[in-house]
């Protein structure tokens, strides 16, 4: 999570304006940023949003430092925290001060303060009671009379209280047994603790009188409520107020809980306004010194913020004594002395304060900061994407409603349709074949069109093959449908999902440890200051990053990279959208370049028999992705010219990235080790077959290491990417489904007869354009889940059985489709990035006039360097 999001998210509400303006001061230090890269250090003529904000705050007659620029806004800030502090400590610890005064009293009063303590709202229902049990006797007239009769000996059971601003019921299972004699004397024995006493005589009178008025609901209850209010008062002598258990006891004690309480939430909700205050500061100094290449925060924090009031040991010192004589009281008053209870309850009562502000205020933004909604790519990308609502091509009007036919709508629609006629017709021979063919064609039509989730597609297919008994045995004859169940779940989870899996594992913890962007900047630190150079090392360090970590997070690694060299760059420029182009592309290119950068790829292995290794891998694909990089490198130079200025005058110069200080830590070695390990036995897996078996077994090994030492959390193993793994897995299904239901071998006559009398290579140059159309405009692993079966079945009635060059040939073609916006993942990513005032860099035209041609360019590699060195490694 970022700090911006952090200190609102650990910030008191109330106080929010109260704490470093963190974002107003990073955007200062971006504007600094482009002033520093100018050599005059004068703004241009033209300005942008920031920039009329930050105008008044720069003065362009000279040049000053930018540290003199930015201290100011520092003092600034810190004033104001300085001030709120030293005002909230006054007040509360005036508040604590009272407090304790407040709880002496009580203990020098001790419980005869208590004695007269009464309830009023009793007393009111005593008096209803009396008005309405007079009404009843007027209503008779007085004729009958109300004769009642009275016992010597009564049993009154009451849940009678004695409360002042909380009502404290008594069980009804509490009864006192007392005799009239008995209750003559415990009236003398307690009335003779009271300061003034009155004799047992005047209060028998008393009583007497009293009740003489009332009726005899109201005699009954006036006698409970004095028998309890002796009861209580004996059986509270020699206890304190604090353990006493008398009404008054019990409310003085839960009035000062409630004060203890409150008063100790705040005392710590100022402890923390300090330390998110100072995680400020050094966060913010040191994203200045890393911007501005200054050494200002460790100067400033020593000199300045350490020195302040609110930092300073004794302040803190006060604040945390505070908390503890809070808890001492609360022990005291509470918890009966018992302090570790007392911390734990004040402690308790903190969390749940947090957990509600943090619920009501922040709900929202920390929702999707912690789910992380993919829909919201500029979450990931630090784009702002607007998810707008998928409009409708017609509106239907229905007795429920009007209904929406939108275009996903319809393509499920039809594709509906085409499922329960293909079901309806004999297009192939067989039952389990045509019904294959159905599932077939419905679940290309989804995929494609994406009118529902493409790994929700994927989950239909083991349902739909099982249901229709698409399945069939070795003999032909189709399986039950726990038979079939059994199978199609025991291939879906095949040795390629867990070498998925791995690679998911290996992609997490070379992130989580930042060991990617160490290696990325030090390596792109010696890209130098040449426009041409800069966007070939980024490429290189593209396509390498898709290797390891994905082509799906390498290019959101690369775009955050990239972004002071955005901010630097002139408007107009022709550099940035050759940038993130750039990145996009290689980032495709990388999704060939080692079996675990993309699913494609897994999809392709998984089909080869026998298993191709890493090494014969790395020797194919590594000089195809090398010699692409270099062919799309050339045509960005020549497409965009990105060394020009924008005002044709010149040439631009590019900032300099900045190698991270950072030292290897004994994590990111372990990582390293477990990481360079696993790559190596996934290399020699042939030589070592007998003893792991499989990659999909190596894969565990990562997956243990990293999650059983620590490295990575449950929380980490939560955000694979799991709607790819049900992807492939369907994937997986609907291939075996395409073999067991004899549907392949129909598609095998028919590619039979299209094949005869043609050589290999002829069949490479058909099959390279049909793969890159098909990948361009659907996903590049749904691509290879449609098109490697029946490349495995082209290679297989080739003379010399070229089944796995051929698959090997479909995996790398897949990743070659990108021309368009939404080729694939990286293209999709380079599409929403912004600049600062929200313009796209990228348009469909910068796609279909640069991405076009570099999908041709790679293909034609793939189909004539790829096949000659397939054909040297033996395929």
């Amino acid at each position: 999570m970022k700090f911006s999001s952090a200190l609102k998210f650990n910030a008191v509400s109330d106080w929010w304006e109260e704490y470093i303006a963190y974002d107003i001061l990073k955007r200062y230090i971006y504007q600094l940023e482009k002033r520093q890269q100018r050599p005059d250090g004068i703004e241009p003529s033209y300005h942008d949003l920031e920039a009329n904000e930050q105008t008044t705050l720069v003065d362009h007659t000279d040049t000053p430092s930018a540290d003199s620029l930015f201290k100011p806004l520092l003092d600034r800030e810190l004033q104001k925290i300085v001030r709120f502090y030293e005002a909230q400590e006054k007040e509360l610890m005036g508040e604590l001060a009272e407090l304790e005064q407040s709880i002496t009293q009580h203990d020098e009063a001790g419980l005869e303060a208590g004695l007269n303590y009464m309830d009023e709202d009793e007393e009111d229902e005593e008096e209803d009671e009396e008005d309405e049990y007079n009404m009843l006797t007027r209503s008779d007239n007085y004729g009958k009379g109300s004769r009642h009769r009275r016992r010597k000996s009564s049993s009154v059971g009451y849940g009678t209280r004695f409360a002042t601003g909380s009502i404290r019921e008594e069980p009804p299972n509490r009864r006192f047994s007392v005799s009239s004699s008995e209750a003559g004397d415990l009236d003398a024995s307690v009335l003779s603790l009271v300061p003034r006493p009155r004799s047992a005589s005047q209060v028998a009178s008393g009583s007497r009188g009293a009740n003489a008025s009332m009726s005899p609901m109201g005699r009954a209850r006036s006698l409970a409520s004095r028998l309890r209010s002796m009861k209580d008062s004996v059986t509270s002598v020699g206890d304190t107020i604090w353990t006493a258990k008398s009404n008054y006891a019990l409310d003085t004690r839960l009035l000062f809980k409630r004060k203890i309480t409150n008063l100790y939430v705040t005392f710590c909700s100022l402890r923390s306004y300090v330390e998110v205050n100072y995680s400020g500061f050094r966060k913010i100094l040191k994203k200045y010194d890393k911007v501005m290449y200054s050494e200002l925060k460790d100067r400033y924090m020593h000199e300045v913020v350490e020195t302040s009031t609110p930092f300073r040991e004794e302040s803190k010192a006060r604040v945390s004594d505070a908390i503890a004589r809070l808890t001492d009281l609360y022990a005291k008053c509470v918890t009966n002395g018992d302090k570790l209870v007392a911390q734990q309850q004040l402690k308790l009562y903190q969390r749940e304060h947090i957990a509600w502000e943090r619920n009501t205020v922040w709900r929202q933004m920390i929702g999707q900061q912690r789910h992380g909604t993919v829909d919201g790519l500029g979450a990931l990308m630090g784009a702002t994407l607007v998810q707008q609502e998928e409009s409708s091509l017609i509106d239907v009007p229905t007795p429920l409603g009007s209904l929406k036919l939108t275009k996903k709508r319809v393509s499920l629609t039809v594709a509906l349709a085409v499922f329960i006629a293909l079901l309806k017709m004999d297009i192939v021979a067989g039952e389990e074949a045509n019904k294959c063919f159905a599932v077939l064609a419905f679940s290309t039509i989804l995929w494609a069109t994406e009118a529902i989730p493409l790994f929700v597609t994927s989950i239909c297919v083991p349902l739909l093959l099982v249901c229709l008994r698409v399945i069939r045995d070795d003999d032909g004859i189709a399986l039950s449908t726990p038979d079939a169940t059994k199978y199609i779940f025991s291939v879906m989870f095949s040795p390629t999902i867990m070498l998925l899996i791995g690679g998911f594992t290996i992609s997490s913890a070379l992130s989580k440890t930042n060991i990617d962007r160490i290696l990325i900047t030090r390596v792109l630190s010696l890209a130098g200051s040449r426009p041409s150079s800069v966007l070939l090392a980024f490429m290189g360090v593209s396509c390498f990053a898709s290797m390891w970590i994905s082509n799906v997070a390498a290019p959101t690694l690369c775009f955050t990279l990239i972004r002071p060299i955005l901010r630097t760059l002139p408007p107009g420029s022709s550099f940035a959208p050759a940038l993130i182009l750039a990145i996009a592309l290689a980032a495709n290119i990388g999704g060939q370049s080692s079996p675990i950068s993309s699913p494609q790829n897994l999809i392709a292995l998984a089909a080869m028999d026998p298993k191709l290794d890493w090494a014969s891998w790395f020797a194919v694909a590594l000089p195809v992705s090398i010699i692409s990089i270099l062919l799309i490198w050339l045509l960005l130079l020549v497409m965009y010219r990105p060394a020009r200025s924008p005002d044709g005058e010149g040439e631009i110069e590019i900032r300099t990235i900045r190698p991270t200080r950072e030292s290897f830590t004994l994590k990111q070695y372990w990582v390293t080790l477990v990481c360079l390990v696993t790559i190596a036995l996934w290399c020699f897996e042939h030589e070592i077959e007998g003893l792991v078996g499989d990659m999909g077994v190596i894969a565990i090994i990562p997956i243990v290491a990293f999650f059983a030492t620590g490295v990575l959390k449950k929380d980490d193993f939560e955000q694979f990417a799991w709607t790819i793994v049900f992807l492939a897995m369907g994937g997986i299904a609907l291939g075996k489904g395409v073999t067991s239901s004899g549907l392949m071998v129909t598609m095998d006559g028919i590619i039979h007869r299209l094949l005869e009398g043609l050589s290999l290579y002829t069949v490479v140059l058909v099959l390279s354009p049909i793969v890159l159309i098909v990948s361009t405009f659907i996903s590049h692993t749904i691509a290879s889940v449609l098109l490697v079966p029946i490349a495995k079945e082209l290679g297989e009635r080739l003379p010399g059985s070229h089944a796995n060059l051929l698959i090997f040939m479909t995996g790398l073609l897949c990743s070659t489709g990108m021309g368009m916006p939404v080729s694939g993942f990286p293209n999709q990513t380079a599409a929403a990035q912004e600049d600062e005032l929200g313009r796209l860099y990228l348009s469909n035209m910068d796609f279909l006039k640069n991405g076009v041609p570099a999908s041709i360019i790679a293909t034609l590699v793939v189909a004539t360097i790829g096949f000659v060195l397939m054909t040297a490694i033996g395929l």
